[in-house]
C-alpha cells in the first residue's frame, strides 16, 4: 500500500502510517507546500494520499497517479481544494476531517471577533508607539457583545460552537441563515432563521462559518456590506472566497462598518501590500483557526486512520460521501 504524504504532518499520524503493516509511505518532508512538479512525481503509482487544504487535486494529479489510486484523505475539514467530479468519475474515496477542529475553530472565532470589536491589535499598537498618554474618556472606544445581535452564515458544527461560546457574553439575539431551517439545533440558542438580507441588516455580529460552495463564493459583496449598519462587525473564518475582498475594502475604508476580522483570505497567503492590510479596523490572521497542537495531531490521526481504512477496503471513521 504505497501513500504519497504531502507534508510534514504531526508525528502522531506519520506513526499510525508507519507502524501500519504492508504501508510504504512517501512524504515530502517539509512545511512548506508540495511544489506541483514534486506532487505530480510523489503521487505517480500511489494507492493512496493524504494531502492538505493548501494542494490542488485537480485531474493533472489524478492522471498522473493512475488507476491504481484508490483513497485521498485530506487534513482537512473543507473539501474545495479537491476535483470532486473528477475523483468521483474515478471511483476514489475520500476522507475528511470534521469535529476535531470544531471547538478550536469556534475559540479562534471569538477570539478574532473580540480582537476586532475591541480593537485589541491597535490597542496593542498605542502601547508600543507612544500613542498611550493618559486615560481618555472616547479613546479606543470599541463594541460590547452584551445585549447584541450576532448573526451566524452557516448554523453548522463550528457554528453552533460559535454561538455556544457568545451566548455567556450576554448576547440577547441570534439569527442564522442557511440552505435550510436547522431548528433542533438553533433551539438552544433560540436562534432565528432568516434570509441573508436581513441577517446582514439586523445583525450587531455577523460571523461566517459556512462552507464554501457555487451558492457561498462571493455572497458578502457590496449589497451584503450595504446592508449592514455603521456598527456592526464582519468576521469570517470559512474560507476566502466567500467574500468578495474588494467590496470588504470598500465597506470599511469608507465606514460602512464598523470592523472586521478575517482568519481566511482569497489568496493565502495574502500579499503584503493588500489594501486590507492598510486598514486599523481590519484584523487578519494567517489560517490558524485549528492551530492548537493538541488540535493538529487529532486530524493528522483521523486522516492517517481514514486513508488506511480506504486502503483496506473498510468503512472509513469520516468519509465524504460522493
Amino acid at each position: 500500500m504505497a501513500v504519497f504524504v504531502t507534508r510534514r504532518i504531526p508525528a502522531e499520524g506519520l506513526r499510525v502510517l508507519s507502524q501500519a503493516g504492508g504501508c510504504l509511505v512517501q512524504q515530502w518532508d517539509s512545511e512548506e507546500p508540495v511544489p506541483r512538479a514534486e506532487l505530480l512525481a510523489g503521487v505517480a503509482g500511489k494507492r493512496g494520499l493524504l494531502c492538505l487544504l493548501s494542494d490542488r487535486i485537480d485531474r493533472e494529479v489524478l492522471e498522473a497517479a493512475g488507476p491504481g489510486l484508490k483513497v485521498i484523505s485530506t487534513m482537512s475539514v473543507g473539501f474545495d481544494h479537491l476535483s470532486l467530479d473528477e475523483i468521483k468519475k474515478r471511483g476514489i474515496r475520500v476522507g475528511y476531517t470534521p469535529d476535531v477542529l470544531t471547538d478550536a475553530t469556534a475559540e479562534l472565532s471569538v477570539a478574532l471577533l473580540l480582537a476586532a470589536c475591541r480593537r485589541l491589535p491597535e490597542a496593542a499598537e498605542q502601547v508600543k508607539n507612544g500613542g498611550w498618554t493618559t486615560w481618555k474618556p472616547l479613546w479606543m472606544c470599541g463594541y460590547g457583545l452584551s445585549g447584541s445581535t450576532v448573526g451566524i452564515i452557516g448554523l453548522g458544527r463550528i457554528g453552533q460552537a460559535v454561538a455556544r461560546r457568545l451566548k455567556p457574553f450576554g448576547v440577547k439575539k441570534f439569527l442564522y441563515t442557511g440552505t435550510c431551517p436547522k431548528s433542533e439545533c438553533a433551539a438552544e440558542f433560540a436562534a432565528e432563521f432568516v434570509p441573508l438580507t436581513r441577517l446582514a441588516e439586523e445583525s450587531d455580529f455577523v460571523v461566517v462559518t459556512c462552507a464554501l460552495t457555487p451558492a457561498t463564493q462571493g455572497m458578502c459583496n457590496k449589497d451584503f456590506f450595504g446592508r449592514m449598519k455603521k456598527t456592526s462587525v464582519f468576521i469570517n473564518t470559512s474560507r476566502g472566497a466567500v467574500v468578495n475582498q474588494d467590496d470588504l475594502y470598500d465597506a470599511l475604508a469608507h465606514g460602512q462598518i464598523a470592523a472586521a476580522g478575517l482568519d481566511v483570505t482569497t489568496p493565502e497567503p495574502l500579499p503584503t501590500d493588500h489594501p486590507l492590510l492598510s486598514l486599523k479596523n481590519c484584523v487578519i490572521l494567517p489560517h490558524i483557526g485549528s492551530a492548537t497542537y493538541a488540535t493538529r495531531s487529532t486530524m493528522a490521526v483521523l486522516a492517517a486512520n481514514n486513508l488506511l481504512a480506504g486502503l483496506r477496503g473498510e468503512p472509513m471513521p469520516h468519509e465524504l460521501l460522493l
